[in-house]
């Protein structure tokens, strides 16, 4: 299959909201790579070629990376007509109103949250049944769901949902991390007294360096973040919040990578490790 990386990047440039399925906003800081979207189209028409190989429905990653490439499966696997839920009403989304995108890449990364390290590894649970792409907008305080359910053996979407970022299951993360995204004063009273540092090792290209960072010394290692919109996959039905986030932004074609560890201590979250 192909890369996980380039699964979640298309699933996360793509995806659009109920209003007649027209293309979102440019997301900020990252520009569009070109080479990727040849890449892309060239992907798109071969795709519409081959069927999904039955095995793409065990991983949710998987199967998304063939929803996307391919108009003829995507119409295949909406449930029509569509649930479009907003503000307290339901309206019905009918096939002739769905409207195809092209699946260029629009930003340079994409953005996940996880619970800890180790529950970054549930993308490989082939048990994962229910999915939910967010697409988050921070100047509307609001949240596009694209809710994906496996009925069958196979991945369909059925569900759009727009809620306010309150009544979200990473509500107060995603709070604090826009304002930690967005305010270098908030930033820097959001770390903790000191904050691992995992990075290559600029003298060994095979090897990996660690070491503290300070808040003296933050400005120095301090990364760019998205802080107008983000999006983040749900895999399965997690339950609560919790007191650690990872937060995960991965390039593409520009070598970006970039992990942070938060964790919650007596209502507020501060930033105990960054790996590079």
């Amino acid at each position: 299959m192909r890369l996980n990386l380039i699964v979640s990047v298309v699933l996360l440039a793509v995806l659009t909201s109920c209003g007649g399925n027209k293309s979102g906003q440019a997301t900020e800081e990252v520009p569009a790579d070109s080479a990727l979207n040849d890449s892309l189209r060239n992907d798109s028409l071969m795709a519409e070629d081959y069927p999904m190989p039955k095995a793409a429905d065990e991983l949710f990653d998987d199967f998304v990376y063939n929803f996307v490439v391919n108009h003829k499966l995507q119409m295949e696997r909406i449930h029509f007509p569509l649930p479009c839920q907003k503000d307290g009403k339901t309206q019905k989304l009918s096939q002739k109103d769905w409207k195809s995108e092209h699946f260029f890449m629009r930003q340079g990364y994409y953005t996940l949250l996880f619970d800890n390290e180790k529950h970054m590894e549930i993308v490989k649970d082939t048990s994962v049944n229910h999915a939910v792409v967010e697409k988050i907008h921070f100047d509307t305080q609001s949240i596009e769901q694209f809710v994906f359910d496996r009925k069958h053996g196979a991945w369909m979407l059925t569900l759009l949902r727009t809620i306010p970022i309150t009544r979200d299951i990473n509500a107060s993360f995603l709070t604090f991390y826009h304002q930690f995204a967005s305010d270098k004063a908030f930033q820097e009273k959001s770390l903790a007294s000191t904050v691992q540092f995992v990075g290559p090792d600029p003298d060994d290209d095979f090897n990996m360096m660690e070491g503290i960072i300070t808040p003296d010394t933050w400005e120095a290692f301090a990364p760019q973040l998205p802080s107008k919109m983000i999006y983040n996959i749900i895999y399965g039905k997690p339950e609560r919040e919790g007191d650690s986030k990872v937060f995960v932004m991965r390039g593409i074609a520009n070598g970006l990578e970039l992990e942070m560890t938060f964790k919650r201590k007596n209502g507020d979250w501060k930033l105990t490790k960054l790996t590079t």
